[in-house]
């Protein structure tokens, strides 16, 4: 997710094409083509400008509206013909669809689907069924210690820094609760899946959001050369 201003003008986007399988997008104001996965202009005046990021979660709809009760929706435009939505199963159809990329990176199967996570300069993957087996996973990517973390639903993902005030927590799921509750080894305090301490010594305590993404090995690894990839121990 991005904003649209760039130096100042806001600018208006659209659909124009694909390149390694990852939408390219085109303002109509100068005609630059943008890549969407890192906002990176490609082609046309400002070209190697890129656009600034806006956080956003990798949530699932009833997640999301549990946490905002108040939440509004962006609906279809009844006056747009349905065959112009993707369907309801368009993900498990894409799966299906062979990948043509320059990436050729075989450490993984093409289509898993991994967390991008990106601190600073440093990025890794996280494989999706590997968090679901060992979730929350304590890790620590470009000198800042992380836990990423799978929801009760089993598809949502969030990550946090786990300093505060200066002190590194370890954290661990609470047993027996039937929504996520992390519990930190240090102090014992619970927090909930928005990285708030809801008990305990730390209790009102906020954990800094880490970036995340949810996407295909193939398409994170092509963008993110250099990046590392977490394997279960």
């Amino acid at each position: 997710m991005w904003e649209t201003t760039v130096n100042g003008r806001v600018l208006h986007f659209h659909l124009a094409g694909i390149n390694n399988q990852n939408f390219i997008m085109r303002d109509e104001e100068t005609g630059t083509w943008w890549q969407q996965v890192s906002g990176e202009a490609i082609a046309g005046p400002l070209k190697g400008q890129r656009l600034r990021g806006v956080d956003h979660d990798e949530l699932t709809f009833g997640l999301w509206k549990q946490e905002q009760k108040n939440g509004r929706v962006l609906k279809p435009d009844p006056s747009v013909a349905q065959r112009n939505y993707a369907s309801s199963d368009w993900e498990q159809k894409m799966v299906r669809v062979p990948v043509a990329s320059r990436n050729n990176d075989k450490t993984l199967p093409q289509r898993t689907l991994v967390v991008g996570v990106t601190v600073g300069a440093a990025t890794k993957a996280y494989p999706i069924e590997t968090l679901a087996k060992q979730s929350p996973i304590i890790d620590e990517l470009g000198g800042i210690p992380i836990v990423v973390v799978l929801g009760s639903d089993g598809k949502s993902v969030r990550a946090f820094e786990r300093v505060v005030d200066g002190r590194t927590l370890e954290f661990f799921s609470k047993k027996g609760s039937t929504q996520l509750v992390l519990v930190d080894a240090e102090t014992a305090s619970e927090w909930d899946f928005t990285g708030k301490a809801i008990s305990g010594q730390m209790s009102g305590q906020q954990l800094k959001k880490v970036t995340v993404l949810l996407d295909y090995w193939f398409d994170w690894k092509t963008y993110h050369p250099m990046t590392t990839l977490y394997n279960l121990e």
